[in-house]
């Protein structure tokens, strides 16, 4: 492994005091959490996010006016704790929020720490109420929505939603719009290589040199199948088929498009691969609305990407195009 770093005990501080300090007109850091420097009106739902670490520019990026009000930062690629959520509600709570949303990203860590930090609340006589997120198709079966994990996908109903309560909208309807926007999104992702975890300095996985793996998750997780490396037509069109026919999505649909960097693609490749996925869906009379090519959510310097489609209306669009000032929005 080859990083530029200090103490591998002090990744997560030395990153986010250095983030804090770049970004001091956007947020304040206190701990491990980034709170917006901007407070929202606290008559508004405050919407915090509670994920590990790694996976940069998510979710530090996502803290501000429009976004989130508080992203609680975890260890490599490890759920904040229970403990270090509750200090995030409470420190809302005292500015006057009585409604907090919690977004949680479907995986085993994340659903059960939220869960904890409920009952926590509770206890304070604090009341925030969560919602589970997933996208990947490759995680669980169609049919089986409930068991998929959280991926690049997730990037719509994050600024959806912010953007809802950044217009006021209340905590019921925050929570069936955060349903809709992920019941309307389908993501897949393909590696090309690994990334080392820095805490370990180990590969998460290899692969020879002809070959891609289909499906892996945000944390390195093993995909669904290998196969040889194709073209970027070939790939696109294979991963498509997957997606489009998992909501279904069908000629009409008016859909939100992410191509997400994982890390170490180049501009080169992820335009190849946009420009491929436009041909793919024009072909089909599916209509893209709106697009985002990018580095979103890493997986350190793993070399791969993921594709997501949100079908989308009104309602969704209003709130995707919602005014947001972050590092990833301005």
């Amino acid at each position: 492994m080859k990083k530029i770093i200090n103490d591998k005990k002090n990744l997560l501080t030395d990153m986010l005091s250095g983030y804090a300090k770049s970004h001091k007109d956007r947020v304040v850091l206190e701990g491990n959490i980034l709170y917006r420097k901007n407070k929202k009106d606290p008559k508004k739902v405050a919407v915090i996010i509670g994920n590990g670490s790694g996976h940069e520019p998510a979710m530090i990026d996502l803290v501000g006016e429009g976004l989130f009000d508080a992203n609680v930062c975890g260890q490599i690629f490890t759920a904040p704790s229970s403990v270090e959520m509750i200090k995030a509600v409470k420190k809302l709570h005292d500015y006057g929020h009585k409604d907090i949303l919690i977004l949680v990203s479907s995986h085993e860590g994340d659903i059960l720490n939220a869960k904890m930090t409920l009952m926590l609340a509770k206890a304070e006589g604090i009341e925030p109420k969560m919602v589970v997120l997933w996208d990947d198709v490759s995680s669980a079966p169609k049919g089986m929505e409930t068991e998929r994990r959280g991926s690049a996908g997730l990037f719509f109903p994050f600024k959806v939603v912010c953007g809802a309560a950044e217009d006021g909208m209340n905590i019921d309807d925050l929570i069936r719009l955060a349903e809709k926007v992920r019941d309307n999104t389908r993501a897949l992702s393909t590696a090309i290589s690994g990334g080392t975890n820095p805490e370990t300095g180990l590969k998460m996985f290899e692969l020879p040199e002809d070959e891609i793996e289909v499906g892996m998750g945000v944390h390195g997780e093993s995909g669904a199948h290998r196969m040889k490396l194709p073209t970027a037509h070939e790939l696109v069109e294979y991963m498509l088929d997957i997606i489009v026919e998992d909501k279904p999505f069908v000629k009409g649909d008016d859909v939100l498009v992410l191509v997400n960097n994982a890390g170490s693609l180049t501009y080169l490749e992820l335009y190849t691969i946009y420009d491929e996925i436009e041909k793919y869906l024009n072909k089909r009379g599916i209509n893209v609305v709106r697009n985002w090519v990018g580095t979103y959510v890493t997986t350190q310097e793993m070399a791969g990407f993921s594709i997501a489609l949100c079908k989308s209306d009104d309602e969704i669009l209003k709130y995707y195009d919602y005014k947001a000032d972050g590092p990833l929005f301005r």
